[in-house]
């Protein structure tokens, strides 16, 4: 299928954590597509799994869809920050925990529809225990389940958040 070429961007609005652009391309035959498109630094989300293999799951408010979810630990890159350290900061951030082992999983774009955010979740394991220092906004409660337990939260759609659920589907099916 031919590609679309980009033939317009203009940045509408700057904000603390992603810059709204409107974009124009043109497609095969002339066809027009005419968006507005959050351009986002990127993200990352952890599976922490301890030596039984229970998984850490954080719970916090969402002010978009106003309410509490339980969520992997996750954030956004800072400039020039790689995924792999973005995860480790995180990690130790939201929760306190740091790593000695980490494996890349998977990359994926979450809303792709509106949104060029790409995130990377990685498996963190031989886990360290330290304080956690989250932002004064982030009210985070940090809690340990079995990794049956967050799998059934996922298929009783008590797990909501898309990163978790694709991250913990995704190591449970091709680990």
């Amino acid at each position: 299928m031919p590609a679309f070429h980009l033939v317009f961007s203009k940045r509408v609005r700057r904000t603390a954590i992603f810059d709204l652009v409107h974009e124009k391309a043109v497609g095969p035959k002339g066809m027009e597509l005419n968006r507005e498109i959050v351009k986002h630094p990127g993200a990352v989300a952890i599976v922490a799994r301890n030596g039984r293999g229970d998984v850490l799951l954080v719970r916090q408010f969402r002010l978009p869809v106003r309410r509490r979810l339980w969520e992997l630990p996750a954030g956004k890159l800072n400039p020039g920050e790689k995924p792999r350290g973005a995860a480790r900061r995180e990690l130790a951030e939201e929760t306190g925990f740091r790593a000695r082992s980490w494996r890349k999983l998977m990359e994926f774009y979450p809303s792709p529809g509106f949104c060029d955010e790409k995130m990377t979740a990685y498996l963190a394991q031989d886990l360290t225990e330290g304080a956690a220092a989250p932002e004064p906004y982030e009210l985070i409660q940090p809690r340990w389940f079995s990794w049956e337990k967050a799998l059934t939260m996922v298929r009783r759609g008590t797990i909501q958040d898309s990163k978790t659920v694709a991250a913990l589907l995704y190591l449970e099916n091709f680990r």
